[in-house]
Protein backbone atom coordinates (compact mmCIF):
# COMPACT_ATOMS: atom_id res chain seq x y z
CA UNK A 1 0.00 0.00 0.00
CA UNK A 2 1.55 3.26 -1.07
CA UNK A 3 1.97 6.05 1.31
CA UNK A 4 1.07 9.73 0.07
CA UNK A 5 3.30 12.77 1.56
CA UNK A 6 3.05 16.75 0.46
CA UNK A 7 5.63 18.27 0.12
CA UNK A 8 7.29 21.43 -1.04
CA UNK A 9 10.18 19.84 -2.80
CA UNK A 10 11.23 16.43 -2.96
CA UNK A 11 15.43 16.11 -3.32
CA UNK A 12 16.97 12.76 -5.18
CA UNK A 13 20.15 11.96 -3.45
CA UNK A 14 21.18 11.76 -0.18
CA UNK A 15 25.16 12.63 -1.18
CA UNK A 16 26.56 16.48 -0.21
CA UNK A 17 25.05 18.26 -2.42
CA UNK A 18 21.17 16.90 -2.07
CA UNK A 19 22.08 17.36 1.85
CA UNK A 20 23.24 21.13 0.98
CA UNK A 21 19.73 21.28 -0.76
CA UNK A 22 17.85 20.18 1.66
CA UNK A 23 19.84 22.11 4.21
CA UNK A 24 19.18 25.63 2.53
CA UNK A 25 15.20 24.23 1.48
CA UNK A 26 14.49 24.02 5.14
CA UNK A 27 16.05 27.06 5.86
CA UNK A 28 13.88 29.06 3.39
CA UNK A 29 11.02 27.52 5.11
CA UNK A 30 9.66 24.69 2.67
CA UNK A 31 8.59 21.52 3.27
CA UNK A 32 11.66 19.14 1.68
CA UNK A 33 11.67 15.31 1.22
CA UNK A 34 15.10 13.55 0.63
CA UNK A 35 14.99 10.08 -0.64
CA UNK A 36 18.01 7.71 -1.53
CA UNK A 37 18.33 4.42 -3.38
CA UNK A 38 21.07 3.65 -0.86
CA UNK A 39 22.47 5.10 2.79
CA UNK A 40 23.56 8.78 3.26
CA UNK A 41 26.70 9.40 1.21
CA UNK A 42 26.47 5.98 -0.57
CA UNK A 43 28.11 7.34 -3.81
CA UNK A 44 30.69 10.13 -4.97
CA UNK A 45 30.34 11.77 -1.39
CA UNK A 46 31.52 8.76 0.23
CA UNK A 47 34.29 8.39 -2.12
CA UNK A 48 35.50 11.69 -2.10
CA UNK A 49 38.63 13.11 0.00
CA UNK A 50 36.52 16.10 1.09
CA UNK A 51 38.40 18.59 -0.88
CA UNK A 52 37.19 22.59 -0.52
CA UNK A 53 39.10 23.70 -3.13
CA UNK A 54 39.55 27.49 -5.19
CA UNK A 55 42.92 26.85 -6.33
CA UNK A 56 42.17 24.30 -9.23
CA UNK A 57 39.90 27.00 -10.70
CA UNK A 58 40.78 29.11 -13.48
CA UNK A 59 38.42 32.61 -13.23
CA UNK A 60 35.13 31.91 -14.64
CA UNK A 61 31.54 30.50 -13.63
CA UNK A 62 33.10 27.48 -11.52
CA UNK A 63 35.50 29.49 -9.72
CA UNK A 64 32.40 32.08 -9.12
CA UNK A 65 30.18 29.00 -7.52
CA UNK A 66 33.78 28.04 -5.36
CA UNK A 67 34.30 31.28 -3.88
CA UNK A 68 31.00 31.30 -2.53
CA UNK A 69 30.97 27.98 -1.15
CA UNK A 70 33.87 29.13 0.79
CA UNK A 71 32.22 31.65 2.13
CA UNK A 72 29.16 29.05 3.14
CA UNK A 73 31.76 26.58 4.47
CA UNK A 74 32.93 29.03 6.81
CA UNK A 75 29.23 30.08 7.71
CA UNK A 76 28.75 26.63 8.47
CA UNK A 77 31.22 25.85 10.28
CA UNK A 78 29.24 26.03 13.46
CA UNK A 79 26.26 24.21 12.10
CA UNK A 80 28.63 21.23 10.95
CA UNK A 81 32.06 22.39 11.38
CA UNK A 82 33.74 20.03 14.36
CA UNK A 83 31.32 16.74 13.53
CA UNK A 84 32.45 17.19 9.81
CA UNK A 85 36.26 17.65 10.55
CA UNK A 86 35.86 20.70 8.87
CA UNK A 87 39.26 22.61 8.31
CA UNK A 88 40.74 26.12 6.80
CA UNK A 89 44.26 24.18 6.22
CA UNK A 90 44.85 25.61 2.79
CA UNK A 91 46.36 24.45 -0.07
CA UNK A 92 49.99 24.70 -1.65
CA UNK A 93 50.42 23.92 -5.45
CA UNK A 94 54.28 23.00 -6.73
CA UNK A 95 56.29 22.92 -9.17
CA UNK A 96 58.81 20.54 -10.35
CA UNK A 97 60.50 22.71 -12.59
CA UNK A 98 60.83 26.22 -13.95
CA UNK A 99 58.23 25.72 -17.07
CA UNK A 100 55.78 24.71 -14.23
CA UNK A 101 56.23 27.36 -12.03
CA UNK A 102 56.22 29.84 -14.64
CA UNK A 103 52.48 28.66 -15.33
CA UNK A 104 51.90 28.41 -11.81
CA UNK A 105 52.52 32.17 -11.63
CA UNK A 106 50.08 32.92 -14.58
CA UNK A 107 47.21 31.20 -13.57
CA UNK A 108 47.48 32.89 -9.92
CA UNK A 109 47.38 36.21 -11.65
CA UNK A 110 44.36 35.78 -13.46
CA UNK A 111 42.71 33.91 -10.02
CA UNK A 112 43.86 36.58 -7.83
CA UNK A 113 42.30 38.75 -10.49
CA UNK A 114 38.67 37.00 -9.95
CA UNK A 115 38.99 37.24 -5.69
CA UNK A 116 41.29 34.19 -5.05
CA UNK A 117 44.05 34.70 -2.47
CA UNK A 118 47.29 33.04 -3.86
CA UNK A 119 50.74 33.83 -2.27
CA UNK A 120 54.12 32.87 -4.12
CA UNK A 121 56.22 30.47 -2.35
CA UNK A 122 60.08 30.30 -3.17
CA UNK A 123 62.08 26.94 -3.45
CA UNK A 124 63.58 27.71 -0.54
CA UNK A 125 60.22 28.26 1.49
CA UNK A 126 58.54 25.70 0.49
CA UNK A 127 60.08 23.61 3.85
CA UNK A 128 58.92 26.29 5.81
CA UNK A 129 54.71 25.15 4.93
CA UNK A 130 55.52 21.62 4.14
CA UNK A 131 58.89 20.34 6.23
CA UNK A 132 58.86 16.94 4.25
CA UNK A 133 58.33 17.80 1.09
CA UNK A 134 61.42 16.45 -1.81
CA UNK A 135 64.01 18.96 -2.36
CA UNK A 136 64.98 20.43 -5.53
CA UNK A 137 61.01 22.19 -6.35
CA UNK A 138 61.47 25.06 -8.15
CA UNK A 139 58.38 26.74 -5.85
CA UNK A 140 54.99 26.86 -5.55
CA UNK A 141 51.36 28.78 -4.32
CA UNK A 142 49.69 28.84 -0.94
CA UNK A 143 46.05 29.23 -1.43
CA UNK A 144 44.40 29.58 2.15
CA UNK A 145 41.08 29.65 1.18
CA UNK A 146 41.22 26.15 0.51
CA UNK A 147 39.78 23.52 2.87
CA UNK A 148 39.02 20.19 3.57
CA UNK A 149 35.88 18.28 5.03
CA UNK A 150 34.89 14.57 5.95
CA UNK A 151 32.48 14.02 3.17
CA UNK A 152 30.30 11.27 4.41
CA UNK A 153 30.22 13.76 8.05
CA UNK A 154 28.92 16.72 6.45
CA UNK A 155 26.19 15.07 4.29
CA UNK A 156 25.20 13.28 7.63
CA UNK A 157 25.01 16.43 9.47
CA UNK A 158 23.57 18.80 6.87
CA UNK A 159 20.62 16.13 6.15
CA UNK A 160 20.49 15.91 10.42
CA UNK A 161 20.11 20.01 10.64
CA UNK A 162 17.53 19.93 7.67
CA UNK A 163 15.79 17.00 9.70
CA UNK A 164 15.64 18.95 12.58
CA UNK A 165 13.82 21.82 10.67
CA UNK A 166 11.45 19.23 9.48
CA UNK A 167 12.59 17.24 6.32
CA UNK A 168 11.92 13.68 5.81
CA UNK A 169 14.50 11.39 4.75
CA UNK A 170 13.81 8.16 2.80
CA UNK A 171 16.63 5.61 2.69
CA UNK A 172 16.88 2.72 0.53
CA UNK A 173 14.30 3.45 -1.75
CA UNK A 174 14.84 3.79 -5.72
CA UNK A 175 12.88 6.66 -7.77
CA UNK A 176 11.54 4.82 -10.33
CA UNK A 177 8.59 6.92 -11.93
CA UNK A 178 8.44 10.95 -11.98
CA UNK A 179 5.13 11.47 -12.44
CA UNK A 180 3.40 14.49 -14.02
CA UNK A 181 0.38 16.13 -14.81
CA UNK A 182 -0.85 16.75 -18.06
CA UNK A 183 0.93 20.06 -19.22
CA UNK A 184 4.28 18.19 -18.23
CA UNK A 185 5.13 19.57 -15.31
CA UNK A 186 6.27 17.67 -12.07
CA UNK A 187 3.61 16.16 -10.09
CA UNK A 188 5.56 13.76 -7.67
CA UNK A 189 7.70 11.18 -8.09
CA UNK A 190 6.99 7.33 -6.96
CA UNK A 191 9.35 4.33 -5.14
CA UNK A 192 8.80 1.05 -4.39
CA UNK A 193 7.60 2.07 -1.16
CA UNK A 194 5.71 4.99 -1.85
CA UNK A 195 4.31 7.82 -3.48
CA UNK A 196 5.67 11.62 -3.13
CA UNK A 197 3.62 14.33 -3.98
CA UNK A 198 5.70 17.81 -4.88
CA UNK A 199 5.34 20.72 -7.43
CA UNK A 200 9.16 20.54 -7.31
CA UNK A 201 11.62 17.80 -7.62
CA UNK A 202 15.65 18.38 -7.57
CA UNK A 203 18.13 16.22 -9.43
CA UNK A 204 21.15 15.62 -6.90
CA UNK A 205 21.31 12.32 -7.79
CA UNK A 206 24.93 12.67 -8.55
CA UNK A 207 26.71 9.73 -11.10
CA UNK A 208 23.18 8.92 -11.83
CA UNK A 209 21.58 12.12 -12.51
CA UNK A 210 21.33 11.63 -16.39
CA UNK A 211 19.41 8.73 -15.43
CA UNK A 212 17.06 10.53 -12.90
CA UNK A 213 16.97 13.07 -15.89
CA UNK A 214 15.49 10.88 -18.58
CA UNK A 215 12.52 9.26 -16.16
CA UNK A 216 11.51 13.08 -15.94
CA UNK A 217 11.80 13.03 -20.40
CA UNK A 218 14.81 14.98 -20.68
CA UNK A 219 18.77 14.20 -21.97
CA UNK A 220 21.70 14.98 -18.92
CA UNK A 221 24.49 13.80 -20.58
CA UNK A 222 26.37 12.65 -17.06
CA UNK A 223 29.13 10.60 -17.42
CA UNK A 224 31.02 8.69 -14.76
CA UNK A 225 34.55 9.65 -14.05
CA UNK A 226 36.51 6.91 -11.71
CA UNK A 227 38.92 8.16 -9.63
CA UNK A 228 41.23 6.02 -6.48
CA UNK A 229 42.13 6.83 -3.49
CA UNK A 230 45.46 5.21 -1.01
CA UNK A 231 44.48 5.76 2.70
CA UNK A 232 47.90 5.48 4.77
CA UNK A 233 48.45 4.01 8.43
CA UNK A 234 47.39 6.91 10.59
CA UNK A 235 50.60 9.30 11.13
CA UNK A 236 51.56 12.54 12.85
CA UNK A 237 50.52 15.53 11.19
CA UNK A 238 53.45 15.23 8.75
CA UNK A 239 51.47 17.01 6.05
CA UNK A 240 50.08 20.31 6.84
CA UNK A 241 47.88 21.12 3.62
CA UNK A 242 46.43 19.70 0.64
CA UNK A 243 49.63 19.45 -1.59
CA UNK A 244 49.16 19.13 -4.84
CA UNK A 245 51.50 18.96 -8.01
CA UNK A 246 50.63 21.56 -11.04
CA UNK A 247 49.83 19.26 -13.61
CA UNK A 248 46.73 18.34 -11.48
CA UNK A 249 44.84 21.41 -12.83
CA UNK A 250 45.65 20.36 -16.14
CA UNK A 251 44.14 16.73 -15.33
CA UNK A 252 40.89 18.10 -13.65
CA UNK A 253 40.20 20.68 -16.72
CA UNK A 254 40.77 17.69 -19.42
CA UNK A 255 38.17 16.01 -21.44
CA UNK A 256 40.32 12.85 -21.94
CA UNK A 257 38.92 9.51 -21.34
CA UNK A 258 42.51 7.98 -20.79
CA UNK A 259 43.87 7.03 -17.66
CA UNK A 260 45.42 10.44 -15.61
CA UNK A 261 47.29 10.56 -12.41
CA UNK A 262 48.99 13.75 -10.30
CA UNK A 263 50.31 13.58 -7.37
CA UNK A 264 47.86 15.03 -4.56
CA UNK A 265 48.45 14.37 -0.74
CA UNK A 266 46.87 15.95 2.59
CA UNK A 267 46.72 14.53 6.49
CA UNK A 268 43.52 14.05 8.25
CA UNK A 269 42.45 14.99 11.52
CA UNK A 270 42.54 10.95 12.27
CA UNK A 271 45.61 10.37 11.12
CA UNK A 272 45.62 8.74 7.66
CA UNK A 273 47.25 10.17 4.60
CA UNK A 274 44.85 10.18 1.90
CA UNK A 275 47.01 9.99 -1.34
CA UNK A 276 45.22 10.83 -5.18
CA UNK A 277 44.30 11.50 -8.17
CA UNK A 278 43.64 9.71 -10.51
CA UNK A 279 40.63 10.22 -13.68
CA UNK A 280 39.71 7.92 -16.15
CA UNK A 281 36.50 7.25 -17.96
CA UNK A 282 35.78 3.32 -17.64
CA UNK A 283 31.73 3.37 -17.39
CA UNK A 284 30.93 1.81 -14.11
CA UNK A 285 33.61 -0.39 -14.05
CA UNK A 286 35.01 -1.01 -10.17
CA UNK A 287 37.77 -3.60 -10.90
CA UNK A 288 40.82 -2.38 -8.88
CA UNK A 289 43.31 -0.97 -10.72
CA UNK A 290 47.18 -1.65 -9.96
CA UNK A 291 48.38 0.03 -12.30
CA UNK A 292 46.37 3.35 -10.71
CA UNK A 293 47.81 2.55 -7.33
CA UNK A 294 51.03 1.78 -8.15
CA UNK A 295 50.97 5.05 -9.84
CA UNK A 296 49.42 6.75 -7.30
CA UNK A 297 52.22 5.64 -4.45
CA UNK A 298 55.06 6.28 -6.86
CA UNK A 299 53.72 9.98 -7.11
CA UNK A 300 53.16 10.62 -3.23
CA UNK A 301 56.58 9.39 -2.50
CA UNK A 302 58.20 11.15 -5.15
CA UNK A 303 56.90 14.34 -3.15
CA UNK A 304 56.66 13.14 -0.02
CA UNK A 305 60.03 10.68 0.30
CA UNK A 306 58.76 10.11 3.47
CA UNK A 307 55.51 8.20 2.88
CA UNK A 308 58.20 5.18 1.09
CA UNK A 309 58.21 3.70 3.97
CA UNK A 310 54.59 3.82 5.27
CA UNK A 311 52.14 1.32 5.05
CA UNK A 312 48.93 1.59 2.73
CA UNK A 313 45.81 0.41 4.66
CA UNK A 314 43.48 0.49 2.02
CA UNK A 315 42.48 1.81 -1.01
CA UNK A 316 39.15 3.46 -2.42
CA UNK A 317 37.19 4.14 -5.73
CA UNK A 318 34.10 6.24 -6.82
CA UNK A 319 33.27 8.14 -9.62
CA UNK A 320 33.07 11.31 -10.46
CA UNK A 321 29.58 13.21 -12.34
CA UNK A 322 31.24 14.37 -15.29
CA UNK A 323 29.35 16.65 -17.88
CA UNK A 324 31.48 17.26 -21.00
CA UNK A 325 31.79 20.88 -20.38
CA UNK A 326 33.34 21.24 -16.83
CA UNK A 327 30.17 22.58 -15.19
CA UNK A 328 27.19 20.86 -12.89
CA UNK A 329 23.85 21.48 -14.39
CA UNK A 330 22.46 23.33 -11.86
CA UNK A 331 18.72 25.25 -11.62
CA UNK A 332 15.31 25.31 -13.05
CA UNK A 333 14.64 22.61 -16.50
CA UNK A 334 12.45 24.77 -18.73
CA UNK A 335 11.51 21.34 -20.23
CA UNK A 336 9.69 20.41 -17.45
CA UNK A 337 8.37 22.86 -15.26
CA UNK A 338 9.35 22.04 -12.07
CA UNK A 339 12.32 19.77 -12.32
CA UNK A 340 15.64 20.87 -11.05
CA UNK A 341 19.08 19.32 -11.24
CA UNK A 342 21.89 19.92 -9.31
CA UNK A 343 24.38 17.35 -10.56
CA UNK A 344 27.49 16.97 -12.56
CA UNK A 345 30.06 18.68 -10.48
CA UNK A 346 32.73 16.02 -11.52
CA UNK A 347 35.46 15.78 -8.49
CA UNK A 348 34.12 18.98 -6.96
CA UNK A 349 31.19 18.64 -5.60
CA UNK A 350 31.81 18.46 -2.10
CA UNK A 351 33.05 21.90 -2.06
CA UNK A 352 30.47 23.22 -4.60
CA UNK A 353 27.55 21.82 -2.30
CA UNK A 354 26.69 24.81 -0.59
CA UNK A 355 26.29 27.22 -3.20
CA UNK A 356 24.43 25.06 -5.24
CA UNK A 357 22.03 24.11 -2.34
CA UNK A 358 22.15 28.07 -1.53
CA UNK A 359 20.92 29.15 -5.14
CA UNK A 360 18.33 26.07 -5.29
CA UNK A 361 16.69 27.31 -2.69
CA UNK A 362 16.28 30.60 -3.94
CA UNK A 363 15.16 29.85 -7.12
CA UNK A 364 12.98 27.42 -5.99
CA UNK A 365 11.29 30.38 -3.44
CA UNK A 366 11.65 32.99 -6.35
CA UNK A 367 14.62 34.87 -4.63
CA UNK A 368 17.44 36.56 -6.59
CA UNK A 369 20.46 33.97 -6.61
CA UNK A 370 23.63 35.09 -5.62
CA UNK A 371 24.91 33.90 -9.01
CA UNK A 372 23.55 34.23 -12.59
CA UNK A 373 22.76 30.71 -12.56
CA UNK A 374 22.93 30.79 -17.07
CA UNK A 375 26.43 28.91 -17.12
CA UNK A 376 24.79 25.88 -15.33
CA UNK A 377 21.73 25.57 -17.37
CA UNK A 378 20.48 21.85 -17.65
CA UNK A 379 19.30 22.25 -21.49
CA UNK A 380 22.55 23.90 -22.36
CA UNK A 381 23.65 20.44 -23.84
CA UNK A 382 20.78 20.51 -26.52
CA UNK A 383 20.02 22.83 -29.59
CA UNK A 384 22.09 25.69 -30.91
CA UNK A 385 24.31 26.08 -27.73
CA UNK A 386 25.19 23.13 -26.58
CA UNK A 387 29.12 23.09 -26.03
CA UNK A 388 31.39 21.88 -28.82
CA UNK A 389 31.17 18.11 -29.30
CA UNK A 390 28.20 17.74 -27.72
CA UNK A 391 24.86 17.10 -29.68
Amino acid sequence: MSKRSPHDVVVIGAGVVGAACAYYATLAGLRVAVVDRGPVAGGTTGAGEGNLLVSDKEPGPELDLALLSTRLWRDLADTVGAAAEYEPKGGLVVASGPQGLAGLRAFAAAQTAAGVRAAEVESDELHELEPHLAPGLAGGFHYSQDAQVQPALAAAHLLRAARERGAELFLGEAVHTVRTRADGSVLGVTTDRRTLDTPALVNAAGTWGGELARLAGVGLPVLPRRGFVLVTEPLPRIVRHKVYAADYVADVASGSAALQTSAVVEGTPGGPVLIGASRERVGFDRTLSVEVLRRLAANAAAMFPVLRTVAVQRAYRGFRPYLPDHLPAIGADLRVPGLHHACGHEGAGIGLAPATGLLIAAQLTGAEPELDLTPFRPDRFAGPHAPEGVE
